[in-house]
């Protein structure tokens, strides 16, 4: 919410600056976001009447205008703007001003110049050069009354300040320049200005016949009918002035002070054109199928749920939220129907929302309105329309005011001693008495008990701690005691075989990995997709329909990173993302931090695409594979060994995909995937390469082997090489395992595959119908106690040719 300082002061001025005003209401609760000069620096600007505008001999659009600025002689000023004339007061800067800052960030000063022959001796100013307004479409006309020579300034009360106020929902009631005024008095002491709503004389029995269909819309209704007004009034300068400091612009003259009255005493109200109005009106819920062209120029389709006015014809106006089109007020109406309604919040919240726009008067009467002054509102609002546009022959009616389902006033009370616990401070009764009733909030004292009477307009105070933070808001939340925690604070130390996350994040940072955050909302498509997941987890209330489901998979967040990458013509993409992901699970059980029958796990998943390296002239670019990213899980876990295993994934390749088996994880236990993008989703995609991608469990990552010394061997190692003939189908990893299988007597170090070849097929000899291949075999040998003897060594060959030729069917080659 966003008022003049000056407004404020006019209901409540307490003797604070504004700095202070500000921190006052900043600890009372109502935060004060910013503060804002109402206009720049700028000075000698005055204000002057032109008394002579003549043609300049020289050019086609400048005049020479003789303009008086309250000095004995007439200042020369040149001027091109198109509304230059006899008669008009306008601000000038005489020589020596200095004008607000333009784009370069300088000020621009005012000097003696020469138009086209002519001496200008200062400088009309319009409202953009003011820096008041975007208007530049002429010079700023001030109003008849403006007093010549007068400081533009003090004429036009620009040394004010605008108060932005961040309000939560329960400060409803300071959602008016006259609710603020009435903290500050609490806050303060300082006397509060309460506005005199007199009766305004009725020359009129005519009443417009009102049904209110539904009392749990609708509590209260009261309208008037006025004749005879001028709508073609101008709103008064001081009226559109603070308008437009509140945030709004001006619009006619009748809507004009419908808002005013609304950013004056909080009452959102809505003014009928009479003659369109077909009948009388209904208050009422909507039915199916209804429409209703909006003020906005939207036509919404309204049903049950929405609460609307309507006549015998049509539905005209949105309760609480908008009117209507076909009734609004034009330039041809003169006499009129003024509406003040208390509707109930629980009926007009979320409403907007559903047609996606906001309103003022919605975001009021969602949170509450006060429902007893309906007629006094209405009042105030005749008061002004008679004043602004009125004529001889306006002439209004009775206030037709029907109380159908008036809110109870609730009864809270409040315990001194528990507030004294929940604040964390000593208090007296004597000091909540004295912070309730400063708030002019009715209280009854009792032995320890305070209860207090929620007046109309505080819809908020429905329970204890309600008026315990109403307490704790006079007092002011500065003064409340800091008081450490008395608990022992004892750090957490992690054991040494684990690791933190962040060590796992800068490991993978280290690999070139970029680090991402997703929503755990995704689309329910890439569940189904990406994820295989059928029966996702979906959102009562998700915030997008794109956004519908809990994600199962963290895949699909990083191929939309990698997608949006690409469109940006990022070649090479390499990112990883740390996140929690949701599956269904009837084993979990509620706790403190687990939901029954959902797991929660935290997953580590990346992708990778483009070259392996960044551009560099000494090596050759290729695009990055399925074993390079291997080579990253590897390298991410080690010195933990991974060990892989064909498989099949939705989102992956059928043929390029292997599922990762961790020994620290629990005999071998799969802890993810990793494989390359599967070709319809590349398709789906639109990607330029197939990218290749894993997830693993976190916690496995997060284990670690806890370093242990060995001593480095003092004699020198003995290598050995084998080439086996095994059948094609036997893999690397079942080669590995057999070799460390074999009873070495603990001096194999290390073995390395270093050569395949397959021969030609007629000299191959083709064992149980499948051909064969060679695979070649480095043993690295070595002992801590001796150097090995030549038995040793062919010993441990040996075995390892015996351990081969057992589990995989090798033969050694001669």
């Amino acid at each position: 919410m966003q008022f003049p300082e000056s407004w404020l002061r006019e209901f409540c001025n307490p003797p604070l600056s504004t700095a202070e005003l500000a921190e006052t209401l900043t600890m009372a609760g109502l935060e004060v976001e910013e503060l804002k000069p109402v206009a720049p620096p700028f000075s000698h600007i005055v204000v002057g009447e032109i008394r002579e505008a003549v043609q300049h001999p020289n050019a086609d659009r400048l005049r020479v205008c003789q303009v008086d600025v309250g000095q004995p002689e007439l200042l020369t000023i040149v001027c091109g703007a198109p509304n230059a004339r006899v008669g008009i007061k306008v601000p000038c800067a005489m020589v020596g001003a200095e004008l607000p800052p333009g784009e370069d960030g300088q000020p621009f000063l005012i000097k003696v110049g020469k138009l086209r022959g002519v001496e200008s001796f200062g400088m009309l100013c319009s409202a953009r050069e003011l820096k008041l307004s975007e208007d530049h479409g002429g010079l700023l006309e001030l109003a008849a009354e403006a007093v010549v020579g007068q400081n533009i300034r003090e004429h036009l009360l620009l040394d004010d300040t605008l108060f932005t106020l961040k309000l939560t929902p329960n400060l409803a009631h300071c959602l008016s320049v006259y609710g603020v005024a009435r903290e500050v008095s609490a806050l303060t002491g300082a006397p509060l200005k309460t506005p005199a709503f007199s009766t305004a004389p009725c020359a009129l029995t005519e009443v417009l016949p009102v049904t209110v269909s539904a009392p749990d819309l609708c509590g209260r209704f009261s309208g008037r009918i006025i004749r005879g007004v001028n709508p073609k009034a101008a709103t008064p300068a001081w009226m559109v002035d603070r308008l437009a400091r509140c945030g709004q612009r001006s619009v006619t003259v009748l809507v004009d002070i419908s808002n005013y009255v609304m950013f004056e005493l909080g009452r959102p109200s809505h003014i009928f054109d009479l003659e369109k109005i077909h009948g009388g009106l209904d208050v009422r819920w909507g039915r199916a199928e209804e429409s209703l062209k909006l003020l906005n120029g939207n036509t919404v389709t309204v049903d049950a749920q929405v609460g609307v006015i309507a006549d015998a014809v049509q539905v005209e106006s949105l309760a609480g939220i908008m009117g209507g089109d076909a009734t609004a007020v034009s330039n041809d109406t003169s006499n009129i129907y003024v509406e003040a309604a208390f509707w109930w919040p629980r009926a007009i919240a979320g409403r907007s929302r559903r047609f996606n726009f906001s309103t003022d008067a919605g975001h009021r009467f969602e949170r509450g309105v006060d429902p007893e002054l309906t007629v006094e509102h209405i009042e105030r609002i005749t008061q002004l329309v008679m004043e602004i546009c009125g004529t001889p022959a306006t002439v209004c009616g009775p206030v037709d005011d029907q109380q159908v389902a008036m809110p109870q006033p609730a009864k809270v009370a409040l315990r001194v001693a528990r507030a004294a616990r929940v604040l964390g401070m000593p208090l007296t009764q004597a000091q909540c008495v004295k912070a309730l009733t400063g708030l002019g909030l009715p209280v009854t004292e009792g032995d320890g008990v305070i209860e207090v009477t929620s007046p109309s307009y505080r819809f908020d105070l429905q329970i204890e701690e309600d008026l315990i933070e109403e307490v704790a808001r006079m007092i002011g939340f500065h003064k409340l005691p800091q008081t450490p925690p008395q608990a022992p604070i004892t750090a957490k130390v992690r054991p040494e075989s684990q690791r933190s996350p962040f060590a796992v994040r800068r490991a993978l940072a280290a690999l070139g990995y970029q680090e991402t955050i997703n929503f755990s909302f995704v689309e329910a498509s890439w569940e189904h997709e990406l994820a295989g997941n059928p029966k996702p987890i979906k959102l009562l209330n998700p915030i997008a329909s794109q956004m519908s489901v809990m994600r199962s998979s963290l895949l699909g967040s990083l191929l939309q990173v990698l997608k949006f990458n690409q469109d940006r013509k990022a070649q090479r993409v390499r990112v990883f993302e740390l996140g929690r992901v949701f599956l269904r699970d009837d084993s979990v059980v509620s706790s403190d931090t687990t939901v029954q029958g959902f797991d929660q796990p935290m997953r580590v998943a990346g992708v990778a695409m483009g070259p392996v390296d960044a551009p560099d002239w000494g090596c050759k670019e290729r695009p990055v594979d399925f074993f390079d990213v291997k080579g990253d899980l590897e390298a991410l876990f080690a010195p933990i060994r991974l060990s892989f295993e064909p498989a099949e994934h939705p989102a992956m390749h059928p043929g390029r995909c292997a599922r990762v088996l961790c020994a620290g994880a629990g005999a071998g236990a799969a802890i993810g995937f990793v494989g390359e993008l599967h070709p319809k989703w590349r398709q789906s995609y639109d990607l330029v390469q197939a990218p290749v991608m894993f997830e693993v469990d976190l916690d496995a990552a997060l284990g670690r082997q806890v370093p242990r010394f060995e001593a480095v061997p003092r004699f020198q190692a003995v290598e050995r090489d084998i080439a086996v003939l095994v059948a094609e189908s036997v893999t690397h990893d079942a080669l590995m395992q057999a070799i460390w299988a074999a009873p070495c007597g603990g001096i194999l170090c290390d073995a390395v595959l270093f050569d395949i070849y397959r021969p030609r097929q007629q000299a191959t000899d083709v064992q149980n119908g499948s051909p064969e291949k060679s695979m070649a075999i480095r043993l690295t040998l070595n002992a801590q106690d001796a150097t090995l003897s030549e038995q040793q060594i062919e010993e441990a060959v040996a075995a390892v040719v015996a351990a081969l030729s057992e589990k995989v069917a090798a033969r050694q080659r001669a």
